[in-house]
């Protein structure tokens, strides 16, 4: 007689409050009578029903605690198979019926927590009852087994007894049974297996092993069962595909053993194949809901990388694949100024066109996560492919997008990477879209921006230098070299100008427009600023002990930072102190732009250096828009005409009228306000003669000396070159 396995949970024992107990009654009978039917349990339908109540309890027991834990739904999944809740469809209706109808009998709000914590439940409780089935198949299939062999072995009396307790096992199995030859032959099938494919015995009998085949199979089951045919194996699991009669499919674990006569010859083959329908598609679900954003139903990041991770894995050599890196323009706004709401439906509207417009195969669109998007182009062809994707997408999103009575605009920007996967992988491909993306927003946004290694290597090269740059300074890295600026009258060095200059460890000497530029961006323009002011005092103090009245003054570049700097009277009256430099020896020069920026601006600073003796240059004099008229209140003793305009005056045998007027007019000014002049940018002799024609007063270029340490200006000033 079947043993009766009673698993009820004591009344008294129960924590639940006298409604929730009321309510997992109502549902525990619900249950009853959805399994009932659904598999042979020697209970009457009241014990079914309090059987299951005291499981409902522990199941909203375990919904209630704190902390949460779904190991109880996997004891519940055990307690089901123990009391003989095997049929197919009785993990089925369970789980369906925990979704459906649970929280609703208990009077659970169905808030994210509880739904969070149900799903969780119901999974345990799935592998618990795939578990427990599982090591009862298990022990089904070895006593068979055992069976099978015991009955080559006994005597004729007691192989007769074999057979009849190896039919009654094969009968009433719960799971399915097959036997075939070695050559694939159907020799029988029991009940089970026939209910799971819906054909008849005798239509199963007329069937070889290899009519059971689905397409989709995985190579490794039929290479497996080969081996198994050959002899090579006694026995091997997997999970298989069957079509069933009316045309449906049922997902199985199938178990096949060989079965050897007394010399180890192959003769019988028997499959056991457990249905798993219910638990493949509940898995099928979940992996749905782990892979994919459940706003935009987009692929998510998960399933993106774990695709691009597919397509690195392939072996052709010549297989080539694209990136299109996308964030939306203005979303936060949008997003913070109209509401989340109207964001989250922009967000998929956005994605429904993404998804419309980038259609055909080897293309994925995947949500990375707030307003970022991207597309995967598998089997590029070439940039080309995946700058027209980009462009597609850009046209699609230029529609306005019509929310909750909002007319809502909004435009993208795409970074694009395309190359052959071959020497590059998915972390590498990942990063350059990045960098691009980055790119295309810096660039005006609302447009798309292909990587570009050269132009990736200078923004690292730049990043290098602004991460060193602090750290150079205290290396000594820096240095200064001068370039006279020669009076055109006699060639007499006047002074000298000092240009800084960084030898770096990696990338060797660099001149001063391939570090200024960050170290204003760093603020560390205003250290090394006060350091080659320093550097420079240091030197024209040597050259006056030296020279005497003949020493040059050094002419000292001020970025604008530094000009707007509240110490810079205080630290360029300290540093010509201790260097015991007067102040006429000392010149700043301010570019056009910046000094003339200043003209809504306090200047006490640079009136204060004036009084204080120093000399005030403009820079670059006339490559910006200055107010001229202001240009007489302004601090200034000298302007320096940019060298752009001495290019007309270069050439030995003529020159272009038009510049020599333009630089005719600006001495004439200068000279009018009582300032010097300085040309930038000498070379040629001739320039030198018609410079000094039209009145300018000093010069300064590689005609006279290109820029170098200070033992060339000594040269210089001691008449050896």
């Amino acid at each position: 007689m079947t043993e009766r396995v009673d698993h009820r949970v004591p009344r008294s024992r129960s924590k639940l409050a006298p409604t929730v107990l009321v309510g997992a009654e109502a549902f525990a009978r619900t249950w009853a009578t959805a399994v009932i039917g659904s598999s042979y349990v020697p209970m009457t339908r009241a014990e079914v029903a309090a059987h299951l109540t005291g499981l409902t309890e522990v199941l909203v027991e375990a919904l209630h605690a704190n902390p949460f834990c779904a190991r109880p739904g996997h004891d519940v999944g055990t307690r089901l198979v123990d009391a003989h809740f095997t049929g197919t469809d009785t993990l089925g209706r369970t789980v369906q019926l925990l979704g459906d109808e649970l929280l609703g009998e208990l009077g659970i709000t169905a808030d994210e927590r509880m739904r969070s914590r149900l799903a969780a439940l119901q999974g345990s409780l799935s592998a618990g009852y795939a578990r427990a089935l599982r090591e009862r198949t298990l022990a089904e299939q070895e006593a068979i087994r055992a069976a099978v062999l015991d009955a080559r072995d006994q005597a004729e009396t007691a192989l007769r007894a074999s057979e009849a307790r190896f039919r009654a096992m094969f009968t009433e199995a719960a799971i399915g049974i097959g036997i075939a030859d070695v050559d694939g032959r159907i020799l029988d099938v029991n009940q089970a297996f026939v209910d799971m494919l819906g054909h008849s015995v005798e239509e199963m009998r007329d069937r070889n092993v290899r009519d059971m085949m689905h397409p989709e199979d995985a190579g490794v089951v039929w290479r497996l069962y080969d081996q198994l045919i050959a002899g090579e194996l006694d026995h091997y699991r997997a999970e298989k595909r069957f079509n069933r009669a009316d045309g449906g499919q049922v997902w199985t674990h199938l178990t096949l053993s060989l079965v050897r006569g007394d010399d180890g010859v192959p003769l019988y083959q028997v499959a056991m194949v457990e249905d798993v329908t219910d638990r493949h598609m509940l898995q099928n679900r979940l992996r749905y809901q782990a892979l994919h954003d459940p706003l935009t139903g987009l692929p998510n990041r998960a399933l993106f990388l774990e695709r691009l991770g597919r397509v690195f894995n392939q072996r052709e050599p010549e297989l080539r694949a694209g990136l299109c890196y996308l964030d939306l323009d203005g979303f936060k706004v949008i997003n913070d100024s109209l509401g989340h709401h109207v964001g989250d439906q922009l967000l998929v509207e956005v994605g429904r066109r993404l998804d419309r417009s980038v259609s055909g195969g080897g293309k994925l669109v995947a949500r990375m996560g707030g307003d970022e998007f991207v597309i995967l182009v598998e089997g590029s062809r070439g940039t080309q492919d995946i700058v027209d994707v980009a462009a597609r997408v850009l046209r699609e999103l230029e529609q306005p997008i019509r929310i909750g009575g909002h007319e809502l605009t909004v435009s993208a920007s795409i970074g694009i990477v395309e190359r052959a996967l071959a020497g590059t992988n998915a972390a590498d491909l990942m990063r350059d879209a990045d960098i691009t993306l980055y790119w295309a927003k810096a660039d005006g946004k609302s447009r798309w921006a292909l990587y570009d290694p050269d132009r990736n290597a200078r923004e690292v090269a730049r990043f290098t230098l602004s991460a060193t740059m602090p750290a150079a300074l205290e290396r000594n890295e820096f240095y200064v070299d001068y370039q006279p600026l020669v009076r055109l009258e006699d060639g007499h060095v006047k002074g000298v100008e000092a240009l800084v200059r960084w030898q770096h460890p990696e990338f060797g000497r660099l001149a001063p427009d391939h570090f200024i530029e960050l170290a204003e961006e760093t603020g560390l323009i205003v250290s090394l600023g006060r350091w080659v002011l320093h550097q420079a005092c240091v030197q024209a103090r040597r050259w006056l002990v030296e020279f005497g009245d003949s020493a040059p003054f050094v002419s000292v570049n001020l970025a604008v930072r530094q000009s707007r700097d509240p110490e810079l009277v205080r630290d360029v009256k300290r540093i010509l102190d201790e260097c015991a430099v007067p102040p006429h020896l000392l010149q700043l020069e301010l570019t056009e732009s910046a000094i003339m920026g200043t003209a809504d601006e306090p200047l006490e600073a640079l009136r204060a250096l004036s009084d204080m003796g120093v000399r005030i240059a403009i820079d670059d004099f006339g490559t910006g828009y200055s107010n001229l008229a202001y240009l007489k209140h302004l601090p200034v003793h000298e302007l320096k005409i940019a060298g752009s305009f001495m290019e007309g005056l270069r050439a030995a045998d003529e020159e272009d009228p038009v510049d020599a007027q333009i630089v005719a007019t600006l001495v004439q000014l200068a000279h009018a306000l009582r300032l010097g002049v300085t040309a930038e940018g000498v070379e040629t002799p001739a320039q030198a003669k018609r410079l000094h024609r039209i009145g300018c007063d000093t010069g300064q270029g590689w005609f006279f000396a290109r820029p170098g340490p200070p033992e060339e200006i000594d040269r210089l000033l001691r008449g050896e070159l």
